[in-house]
């Protein structure tokens, strides 16, 4: 269903005739008709205006949307905390392109820094916060296991996004013209079998959406970035050759934070549980640690370590296990765990992404 046939049924469900409804919007009966016609674009701001009068979520009628009118929406000065999700990085980058792919209901919040990321849901500028957790290809994301126990935050959820890069370039342009191709370390040494057939330049960038609008902006046809479609739509830039990244399964696993944590109902289904840990320092402390997981048949999907403090000696662990902990087997399985090791935080008990499945079925 469109936004023009939403427009149109909540009108005649709430008693508004066409005039009635143009009254309220300050505008001509034609514009209503033309709105529920869809032949004319309606802006961000108005679709905001409408569902306040019709009295239904933007949300509801932002699902039937064009793309132009999606990016709008996504692009307009945060007003409605309750309906923003903030993520780190330039508008365009993949992690933008996961808050609409996840919630496309929300408007996207760009931040500097995963910590600028999370205060803006502490701080009430944002509801939810899309955090980078790990790449197919190039592993863990920096430092975000070290901040994410101190952010205030839970994990309520999970998303796995696709990655599929564009080589982008100014309108004009070839790719027989591009002497140097600009974007991240990792995007381009996703790439490499592209750079080496076109011989060009692979220069590294802070992120792949800001280096789409330097690009954009130098208005040089020698150059091009590595980045996602969205970047190209938001500068202005064209796709010279897509999905060249080496990898067919490139695919980047992102957890949705919020400043209160979100728990399933145990009998709800399968659940994910994370966890953070340290153990102590004496022989087999991993081993007994991870004991009663084993004993309680309790599964862990993801297990990592990493130096705490710069001290070589302690390491503490990130661990997903599958369960609820108010099941008996998990609750077992981590008091077992609380007894041999110290610190122990649940970060988040969530309901797995469908992508978990069908990556088993794969196997």
């Amino acid at each position: 269903m469109s936004v023009g046939q939403r427009i149109k049924e909540t009108r005649k469900k709430l008693g508004y005739t066409q005039q009635e409804l143009a009254a309220s919007m300050g505008c001509d009966q034609s514009t209503v008709t033309n709105w529920e016609k869809g032949s004319v674009d309606l802006s961000a701001e108005k679709l905001k205006s409408l569902a306040d009068i019709l009295k239904v979520s933007a949300a509801w009628l932002l699902s039937g949307a064009q793309n132009k009118l999606r990016d709008e929406w996504h692009q307009q000065p945060v007003s409605d905390p309750a309906s923003t999700i903030a993520f780190q990085g330039a508008p365009g980058a993949y992690s933008d392109l996961s808050c609409r792919v996840a919630r496309p209901e929300m408007i996207t919040l760009p931040c500097r820094s995963f910590d600028d990321t999370f205060a803006a849901v502490r701080e009430g500028r944002a509801r939810l916060a899309m955090i980078p957790i790990d790449n197919s290809v190039a592993g863990r994301v920096a430092d975000i296991h070290h901040l994410m126990p101190h952010s205030g935050l839970h994990i309520i959820g999970e998303h796995y996004q696709p990655v599929n890069h564009h080589l982008l370039g100014v309108k004009g342009t070839t790719a027989e013209n591009i002497k140097e191709v600009h974007s991240h370390i990792h995007a381009l040494s996703q790439c490499k079998d592209l750079i080496a057939e076109l011989g060009i330049e692979a220069i590294v960038a802070v992120d792949t959406a800001g280096a789409a609008r330097e690009i954009a902006e130098s208005g040089d046809k020698t150059k091009a970035v590595i980045a996602s479609e969205l970047a190209g739509e938001i500068y202005g830039l064209v796709s010279l050759k897509a999905d060249i990244e080496d990898a067919a399964h490139n695919t980047t696993r992102f957890v949705i934070m919020a400043k209160e944590p979100i728990r399933p109902h145990p009998l709800a289904g399968k659940t994910i549980t994370s966890i953070i840990f340290r153990v102590r320092s004496v022989p087999a402390a991993l081993y007994k640690a991870l004991g009663g997981f084993a004993t309680n048949g309790v599964n862990i999907t993801k297990l990592e370590s990493y130096m705490v403090d710069g001290h070589f000696t302690a390491a503490q662990f990130y661990a997903d296990v599958d369960g609820h902990p108010d099941n008996q087997d998990l609750k077992l399985a981590l008091e077992e765990l609380a007894f041999f090791a110290h610190e122990v935080t649940v970060l988040g008990v969530y309901p797995p992404h469908p992508y978990r499945f069908e990556a088993d079925t794969e196997l």
